[in-house]
């Protein structure tokens, strides 16, 4: 009896100590592993943290999965009810090269696991890329996003500027410039003005000529007035009227040949014609050029002085053939000095011209500035802008338009972290903004930071799309090389 009791017991304790790891296993649960991913390849995994061997980003630990939602048991008769599919793998792609890809997991060169290239991910960069060709939709994610400085502004109507600034330069005022000639022969006695550049006024001297016409005419003159006193005692209207006529033509004659009308007036009070007469200027201004000189001899239309007033000045700019249809005469302008920041001058358009230079293709383009201060000089360079209101127009930030040289696109915000290429038509871009022809509208969200780690996934994603599929022949040749696909 004892000695089957003694059994018993040994029965019993053998099925403790085997029972014992099931009940201590089933009071624990083992930690889950943690996994890591690229935000901006999500396709790249690993299972300790790094950085992403694609684009050198910092990898993020993945979340774990949500536990399964019961099915309602409306459902659950149904059959797969409950079951997510799994996704399909079409191929495995190069993480450096998305056109190498194997039909098997594989490793290159450098020892780099190929990644999985899913049925829905390929999927999703084909329907991408429709709006512009070679990009596919990219969806980082908000941490993602948040990790590569992705900032957004929105597309907005705003009342647009253009702002043209051209190089230019003074020149006189063609309508302010008089050259000084004679209507009479003869010898220049004396010069008032003997250098370029010296300023004169209206009115005052400038040479002394004796002329042998001009002193006849005086003493015509003269004897006009003698007679006119002596037909004004005559009882007949016609004698009296006769002398007041050669008195007139005799005066007009000499106003004809510029005479001075002072010289007349002092030929009036003293009767006595004089040798010489003096010419004065007949505007005020510089004296910007100079062909006579003391004692000369000089002819009827012979040009002795050019006189240009300088109180009003040109600024002809030349512009671009592309700004041509934006200028207008009467628009406002602004001028200014690379070397002095203080003139500041206001003026405005009052020249276009027909044409254009065809060695330099560009447009000339005449404005009018005031210069009562002489600041503004013949010859000197200058910055001119022209103010063009466009009107009320779409705009966005000008660091938003990826431009490539042959197109122009943006990466507009849709559905949360999802954001998509679309080609857009760019006008004007200056001062920070880009005008927008065509592809956005207004209050779309676009991406203006970090927009070129978008455009560098959204190429590798529709690179893997376009990549034809693994030949399943090529597994034969053994799962450690990568098949060359063709370029997207």
């Amino acid at each position: 009896m004892r000695r089957r009791r003694s059994w018993l017991v040994l029965g019993l304790l053998v099925a403790v100590v085997s029972a014992l790891p099931v009940v201590v296993g089933c009071g624990r649960e083992s930690a889950p592993t943690v996994r890591y991913h690229c935000p901006m390849h999500p396709t790249y995994v690993s299972d300790r943290p790094g950085d992403c061997p694609i684009c050198g980003m910092r990898l993020v630990p993945i979340p774990p999965e949500a536990p399964p939602q019961p099915v309602p048991p409306e459902k659950a008769s149904q059959p797969g009810a409950g079951a997510e599919p799994p996704r399909r793998i079409l191929h495995y792609r190069n993480p450096m090269d998305p056109r190498i890809t194997s039909p098997v997991p594989a490793k290159d060169s450098m020892g780099m696991d190929f990644v999985p290239v899913y049925a829905d991910e390929a999927a999703g960069a084909v329907d991408g890329a429709a709006a512009v060709s070679g990009l596919a939709e990219v969806a980082p994610g908000a941490e993602g996003l948040r990790l590569a400085g992705v900032v957004t502004a929105t597309a907005a109507r705003e009342r647009l500027t253009r702002t043209i600034r051209a190089t230019a330069q003074v020149v006189s005022d063609e309508t302010r410039v008089r050259r000084v000639q004679v209507r009479a022969g003869g010898w220049v006695e004396r010069l008032f003005v003997d250098f370029t550049g010296q300023r004169v006024r209206a009115g005052e001297p400038l040479l002394s000529l004796y002329s042998p016409d001009l002193l006849a005419t005086q003493e015509e003159y003269v004897r006009a007035r003698q007679a006119v006193t002596r037909f004004a005692a005559s009882a007949q209207p016609e004698v009296r009227k006769g002398g007041e006529d050669l008195v007139t033509a005799a005066r007009r004659r000499l106003e004809l040949l510029d005479v001075p009308a002072a010289f007349i007036a002092e030929l009036e009070r003293t009767g006595t014609p004089r040798r010489a007469v003096t010419l004065t200027a007949p505007v005020s201004g510089f004296v910007t050029a100079k062909a006579v000189f003391a004692g000369q001899r000089v002819e009827p239309g012979m040009e002795l002085f050019t006189v240009t007033d300088l109180g009003t000045v040109w600024v002809e700019a030349q512009l671009y053939e592309s700004e041509a249809p934006l200028v207008a005469v009467g628009q406002t302008a602004t001028l200014g000095l690379p070397y002095d920041v203080t003139l500041v001058r206001e003026g405005r358009v009052t020249f276009v011209s027909p044409t254009i230079d065809p060695d330099t293709r560009t447009l000339t383009v005449r404005l009018e500035f005031a210069n009562a201060d002489l600041r503004l000089k013949p010859g000197m360079f200058a910055v001119v802008q022209l103010h063009v209101d466009l009107g009320e127009q779409l705009v966005v930030p000008d660091d938003a338009v990826m431009d490539t040289g042959v197109r122009q696109y943006v990466f507009v915000a849709d559905r949360g972290d999802t954001f998509a290429p679309r080609a857009v038509t760019v006008g004007w871009r200056g001062d920070g903004r880009a005008q927008i022809l065509a592809g956005l509208a207004a209050g779309e969200q676009v991406a203006t930071r970090a927009n070129f780690l978008l455009d560098s996934e959204s190429r590798l994603r529709a690179a893997i799309a376009e990549a034809p599929p693994a030949e399943p022949a090529a597994a034969a040749d053994g799962a450690g090389q990568g098949r060359q696909g063709d370029a997207p």
